[in-house]
């Protein structure tokens, strides 16, 4: 807690508890920032941050209130300074590395942390926030910077070094992470997703790169060399000391992968010597996010030889190629592939070890990408036997409409539709049979169904767990 002549000088000295956007979310003795989105301005909202407790605003408009209020320039340029100094700077006192790429940000940030250990390394991202003392769920991937500074500030004060977080590319189009500093950056793979945000590849390619610009002078950054946009990436990283892993000439090799059900066997070269390891990760994909990871250690002065004797301590972040066992004598997958590029690397996993049938469950969100639609629904339906369509985040529109452009460029019939996400899973329960794969995906560890405008409590997993627990 601060008081407010403590944040801006010449201010009454009142007591302020917390920073909020949200004025719904206020609190007596909050102070609310009236940052502009794409779609509201908080300066709307103004009245009602007073009625639920707001002791004063910044803002950037004319407004009428009856706090103490703050003007600046642009809010959303404040709000981050604000959050700094409030929180007296925890970003100073910690270690950022920073994933961002199309798919694998969730895993390489939890890899990281279990290399290092969550006594000394915090995760933020999807999963939550997450270090030896706490666990917590948070709504954006990467926060706004009001949570993201409160955030650092909780794992500075559990005594963390580092933080292995990801960066989303609508945090850095949303100017989320503006100001931020990383000691390391990793850019995983970049594939075309998110259009509904950035509209062309180049915009959502141009968010990512973003990363460079926020590396320390002394900083790292990590890339893929396997990846399409890797030479015009480095091309704009002139200026930045660059690290490579991948297939080919990498300075973290990838020479080798063998894959089986429950572990990935894989050697690395490094400095001219073979490192031979086995992975509890699952799939060609998941060796490059090790490998992004082991470097990322490597930058950070550790051992090698330190780094792959912890390789067993590895856990598989949840909704992330997860084996469910409940004594069943087939095989229960969840994951969170929703886009065409984690679709074809999750079959690429499984083809090769299939022994049954594949029987797939997914959907595809509403609000977002129709056109990627029935590029989803091919690569599923192409890799599946057998297909159940069903609901996954459909907001604002129609779940039949969703699934209709999802089978729209293929003559396959080897699926049906089930709108209630449920009952799509109990029925690709009741059809496993020895040796079958049942793919669940595209919510993962998701804790919510959106509905409208609802989060509405909902759980693969949970639904998974019951199913057995009725049998």
């Amino acid at each position: 807690m601060k008081k407010l002549n403590e944040l801006y000088n010449g201010y009454p000295p009142i007591p302020i508890k917390d920073i909020k956007t949200n004025s719904k979310e206020i609190e007596k003795g909050d102070i609310f920032v009236c940052t502009m989105g794409v779609t509201k301005d908080r300066h709307n909202y103004v009245e009602e941050a007073i009625k639920n407790g707001a002791k004063a605003i910044v803002a950037s408009k004319k407004i009428s209130a009856n706090v103490p209020t703050i003007y600046v320039e642009n809010t959303n340029d404040e709000l981050p300074k604000l959050a700094r100094r409030f929180y007296d700077h925890p970003e100073k006192k910690l270690d950022i590395i920073a994933i961002t790429g199309t798919n694998g940000k969730t895993t390489t940030a939890s890899i990281i942390q279990d290399l290092i250990g969550n006594n000394l390394c915090g995760y933020m991202g999807t999963n939550g926030i997450i270090c030896h003392h706490f666990n917590k769920k948070i709504k954006n991937t990467t926060p706004d910077a009001d949570k993201l500074y409160k955030y650092l500030r909780k794992f500075k004060d559990s005594n963390c070094k580092f933080i292995a977080m990801e960066a989303s590319s609508e945090a850095f189009f949303r100017d989320r992470l503006k100001g931020l500093i990383f000691k390391i950056g990793i850019i995983t793979n970049i594939t075309e997703d998110h259009l509904n945000i950035h509209k062309t590849v180049e915009n959502y390619v141009a968010s990512k790169q973003k990363i460079i610009n926020h590396i320390q002078k002394d900083g790292v950054l990590i890339l893929n060399i396997n990846d399409k946009y890797y030479l015009d990436t480095r091309k704009k990283a002139k200026n930045t000391k660059v690290l490579t892993f991948g297939k080919g000439e990498a300075d973290l090799k990838i020479t080798d992968i063998k894959e089986h059900l429950d572990n990935t066997e894989i050697t690395f070269k490094y400095q001219n010597k073979n490192y031979h390891i086995i992975s509890p990760l699952l799939g060609e994909f998941n060796a490059y996010n090790l490998a992004a990871a082991i470097l990322a250690l490597i930058s950070l002065k550790y051992d090698i030889n330190t780094i792959l004797k912890n390789i067993p301590n590895i856990k598989i972040p949840h909704g992330r190629m997860n084996f469910l066992k409940f004594n069943q004598n087939y095989y229960i997958i969840l994951d969170y592939a929703h886009t065409v590029d984690a679709f074809k690397k999750v079959f690429s996993a499984l083809l090769p070890l299939k022994k049954g049938r594949i029987i797939t469950v997914t959907g595809s969100a509403g609000g977002r990408e129709h056109q990627k639609r029935p590029s989803i629904g091919k690569v599923v339906l192409d890799n599946s036997n057998y297909v159940i369509f069903t609901m996954d985040d459909p907001r604002w529109e129609d779940v039949d409409s969703i699934i209709d452009d999802l089978v729209s460029k293929t003559n396959k019939t080897n699926y049906e539709r089930i709108i209630k996400r449920e009952d799509a899973i109990k029925k690709a329960l009741d059809m496993a049979k020895n040796d079958d794969i049942v793919l669940i995906a595209g919510k993962g560890d998701d804790n919510y169904m959106a509905i409208h405008d609802e989060y509405i409590p909902y759980s693969d997993y949970h639904v998974i767990k019951n199913y057995f627990k009725n049998l």
